[in-house]
């Protein structure tokens, strides 16, 4: 059984147990989260699509801990001017791990 989710914009595919990254969401470490935006559940070889989301279905989801994803680093210049711009960024992500699939 998977499922298809949406969260922070971003579309993951998810399976019981699974731990993964995802845009920070405001909820406290340690806490239990019901995911809502589904957007296709498959199960016992059956595909559900749903238009956009699928109704009677929820995803359990604890909230393991609070992390940063790498540095991302951009540089701009243009030749002959002595311009150059070197600048960082770092994402706050959230490690959750998927609990349970409930249809």
């Amino acid at each position: 059984m998977y499922a298809v989710i949406e969260m922070g914009g971003k579309q993951y595919r998810v399976e019981p147990e699974q731990i993964l990254y995802v845009e920070k969401t405001g909820f406290e470490k340690g806490s239990e989260i019901d995911i809502k935006n589904i957007l296709l559940l498959e199960k016992d070889n059956k595909v559900s699509f749903g238009k956009p989301i699928l109704e009677n279905v929820s995803i359990k989801a604890k909230i393991l801990d609070d992390v940063r994803a790498p540095k991302i680093v951009g540089f701009k210049y243009k030749s002959k001017k002595n311009y150059r711009r070197r600048w960082g960024h770092r994402q706050n992500l959230q490690k959750i791990q998927i609990t349970a699939i409930t249809a």
